[in-house]
């Protein structure tokens, strides 16, 4: 029997999760129709990613001696992936269609071409002529002419002209922006009633409009869209800077090859084939017959039509012992501090920076950004702080998957604003959340104010993502994190860590000692367990050694969102191992692990999941937390997710997602609103 699960089964495992929550119908009604779209957005980018790298293997010579995690060739694994894909579209779109009946019931219809009033009519050929006209650039498409370059990430219609009997084909871009979104809302002559229109349908309303030029005796347009490998490769010319050629290789990414095609099963088979003929598509599991509708992924951003049915999310709370308008940096200086988000504001963090930015004895800021904000303050107050003479150092991250070309927007702005920024070394990518602030407080050396995260700068996504950070005056803790940016700016360097553990130097020897030990006090007949929260659980060597734990009794609880490649609850393996996953309303990101150590119980954050490359390839940064009242907090916030009835599911062979579902307990126990209730009644003694 293979001990691991296949890493890309398990991931879509998760995004079947996500799909439960829009098929929930506790959750508010366009909170689901959103769910559909986080679904849709990370089905496009696991084809782009995971099946384009399968599709690459299997390309390989070497192919047939290439195994995958669960013991599978590419070519035994891509047409199980496959099937699992079409087999979720499948319910992805029974589910749209259930909750379009249900909006309907709430006075909210989603209408297309045929079904417009004269008064709706005559507003969507103003909106048409006034805003969609001038952003169409049809494409004609000719035998004799290869077909322009189509960037994925965006439906096309194929338009189908008849003309006695002989086809004339054509594609047009939907040209989906901000100034042009996707969804339109129509003037109802009912009251109560919203009527919404795809930007789509709009289009096929006015194609007469569109191709006036050309005679037809019959015209037709079906969507489809396209997905292209996602792989960046980098150029090895050294006489180049990292970035001239992480523009380069995103320019190269952008032109990737075409590893899928979906398109409106209705499309006439003479259009289909000449689609894919054109795009080189002739593997039948590259073509994917989907519903009239694509790039489902902008349900996400679906106009807030009914406040009431939306999530009611309450407003993050302030931490009891930071003050509006007073120094949080002596707030620091007397304890350390945990934030939980989106619990607690994110604000403390910005309202820290801004005063770091201008307290005239802050010497210097250092800084590991990954992904921000699309108008960060993080940013700003930044480069507040280089114009009040601060030394400002940002480690910037141009390798961060999909947010390359603003990070190098943000290296620009940065270095204009007099900010020193840094880049990766190269082979590593730097996803730690570290800042350092230096300050000048009496003596020859400065004295330092630590933060350590485990999810990114971004209060875009902090109001969503649950993540912890922690603050801290602690100068044995500064005085690593001096050393890591001192690394990071002269990489042939190598250091010692006292308090930080430090991928992709001595993280992994330490968590691996965390379970050895604790598999040594379970040898002994004492206490032992291992707790652990991640993002993904899939490193070969910690889920063995987790089996090793299992087989001499220590008892493991992990909390996995995303692929976990560890088999739980397996006789003689690992039977002393439970996994559950939480999907909410909140993107479970946070990361810790609590181990027993002897019944004197140690608590760590980290930024890295337990994933070969968290662990190997990247700078990763986690510390152990050792102020008693954070340290209790964590330990009741693992307890409180533990003990959710109601968004938890069990993963475990034959991973069916099935929720956990206590008996003889209080019901429900929501994890989420419970944590809420938690950090809202936390008291802190003076």
């Amino acid at each position: 029997m293979e001990e691991i699960y296949n890493r890309e089964l398990s991931w879509l495992q998760f995004n079947d999760r996500v799909l439960q929550e829009a098929m929930d119908e506790s959750v508010p009604l366009m909170q689901r129709l959103r769910f559909l779209g986080i679904y849709s957005n990370n089905q496009d980018e696991f084809i782009k990613v995971r099946i384009a790298n399968l599709i690459r293997y299997n390309c390989l010579k070497n192919k047939e001696q290439m195994k995958m995690t669960g013991g599978y060739t590419p070519a035994e694994l891509l047409p199980l992936i496959n099937q699992k894909v079409q087999s979720s579209q499948n319910v992805f779109r029974a589910t749209y269609e259930k909750i379009i009946n249900e909006m309907e019931l709430k006075g909210i219809y989603m209408i297309n071409e045929t079904m417009l009033s004269e008064k709706q009519k005559e507003f969507a050929l103003n909106y048409f002529t006034s805003v969609v006209s001038r952003r169409l650039v049809p494409i004609v498409i000719r035998k004799s002419m290869e077909l322009p370059f189509l960037p994925d990430g965006k439906i096309y219609l194929a338009v189908k002209m008849t003309y006695r009997k002989t086809p004339r084909y054509a594609i047009i871009q939907i040209p989906e922006s901000r100034d042009c979104p996707r969804f339109v809302e129509l003037p109802s002559e009912e009251d109560g009633r919203i009527d919404i229109i795809f930007l789509d349908d709009i289009i096929r309303l006015f194609l007469n409009d569109v191709f006036f030029m050309f005679p037809y005796d019959e015209i037709t347009a079906n969507t489809f869209k396209i997905v292209r490998d996602a792989e960046l490769t980098l150029d090895d010319d050294v006489s180049k800077s990292l970035t001239q050629k992480m523009c380069q290789g995103i320019s190269k990414r952008e032109k990737g090859k075409p590893v899928r095609l979906v398109y409106d099963r209705d499309m006439p088979l003479d259009v289909l084939n000449t689609i894919a003929r054109k795009f080189g598509f002739k593997s039948s599991e590259q073509i994917e017959a989907g519903g009239r509708y694509h790039l489902m992924r902008d349900l996400m951003k679906f106009p807030v039509v009914r406040p009431d049915l939306e999530n009611s999310n309450k407003k993050p709370l302030l931490h009891p012992l930071i003050k509006p308008f007073e120094s949080f940096l002596k707030v620091i200086k007397k304890r350390d501090i945990l934030l939980s988000y989106p619990y607690q504001t994110f604000n403390h963090l910005i309202d820290l920076l801004r005063e770091a930015a201008v307290d005239p004895k802050v010497q210097a800021i250092n800084i590991t950004l990954y992904r921000e904000a699309s108008h960060s303050k993080v940013i700003n107050a930044l480069i507040n702080a280089a114009k009040n003479g601060k030394h400002v150092i940002a480690l910037v991250e141009l390798k961060a998957r999909f947010d390359e070309e603003q990070n190098l927007e943000y290296t620009t702005l940065l270095q204009d604003g007099g900010v020193k920024v840094i880049h990766s070394p190269d082979e590593l990518k730097v996803h730690s959340k570290l800042i350092l602030i230096e300050r000048n407080e009496g003596g020859k050396s400065t004295k330092g104010y630590i933060y350590v995260g485990t999810g990114n700068f971004n209060e875009d996504t902090t109001g969503i993502y649950s993540d912890f950070g922690y603050f801290s005056y602690n100068q044995i803790i500064v005085e690593d994190a001096r050393k890591l940016f001192d690394f990071l700016q002269n990489p042939h360097k190598h250091y010692s860590f006292k308090k930080l553990m430090v991928s992709p130097f001595y993280m992994r020897k330490q968590i691996e000692g965390i379970i050895e030990n604790e598999i040594k006090n379970a040898r002994k007949g004492l206490n032992s367990y291992f707790y652990g929260k991640f993002n993904s659980l899939t490193d070969e060597k910690i889920i063995k050694l987790l089996y090793k734990a299992s087989k001499y009794g220590v008892k493991v609880r992990l909390l996995v969102r995303g692929a976990c490649c560890l088999e739980a609850g397996i006789k003689g393996l690992s039977e002393n191992i439970e996994v559950r996953s939480i999907i909410d309303k909140y993107l479970e990101h946070a990361r810790m692990i609590i181990c027993c150590n002897d019944d004197n119980p140690q608590c760590h954050i980290m930024s890295a999941d337990l994933m070969t490359r968290n662990l190997d390839r990247r700078v990763e940064v986690g510390v152990i937390i050792e102020d008693r009242k954070i340290h209790d907090t964590l330990i009741d916030y693992f307890k409180i997710e533990w003990n959710d009835n109601v968004k938890a599911r069990n993963i475990v062979p034959p991973y069916e997602n099935k929720y956990v579902r206590h008996t003889g307990e209080p019901y429900p126990f929501r994890s989420q609103d419970e944590l809420y209730k938690y950090f809202e009644n936390l008291k802190y003694e003076p």
